[in-house]
């Protein structure tokens, strides 16, 4: 497993990016790394815009490959006030852009591109757990 701790602030994005990419390295195809990433900056970013509410707190991203299946496991830890996004309503994707509410589409995405979410709140902590298969 790999664990970074890291300012969750939007100019850190791209270390985080540059560990996911070391991380899984070879172990899965373009198209997969890249929703992978897509669903890492999202996470990231609500994270470093919204969990501390305007103020400069600590994430914690672990990467851990699993088998049988073979699959990624990323957990996001923040001590932000306490938000589960898997409860906000998914966009009507129906209606055109300036038709559709603002926000939303990050975490629509992230249901979309992995096999597996789950938010809990742990120990002061907000968890979010998404899985991607790697093949």
């Amino acid at each position: 497993m790999q664990e970074l701790k890291i300012e969750a602030k939007e100019d850190n994005l791209y270390l985080v990016m540059e560990a996911l990419e070391e991380y899984i390295r070879g172990q899965c195809s373009d198209d997969v790394r890249d929703q992978l990433l897509i669903c890492v900056d999202e996470l990231f970013i609500n994270i470093a815009h919204y969990a501390y509410e305007g103020e400069v707190g600590e994430a914690i991203i672990q990467m851990e490959i699993r088998e049988e299946p073979k699959r990624l496991k990323v957990v996001f830890l923040d001590r932000g006030i306490p938000y589960n996004p898997l409860e906000k309503e998914d966009p009507d994707i129906t209606l055109s852009a300036e038709d559709r509410k603002i926000g939303g589409l990050g975490i629509f995405m992230v249901k979309d591109f992995t096999d597996y979410q789950e938010y809990e709140y742990v120990d002061g902590y907000n968890k979010f757990t998404i899985e991607k298969l790697l093949f």
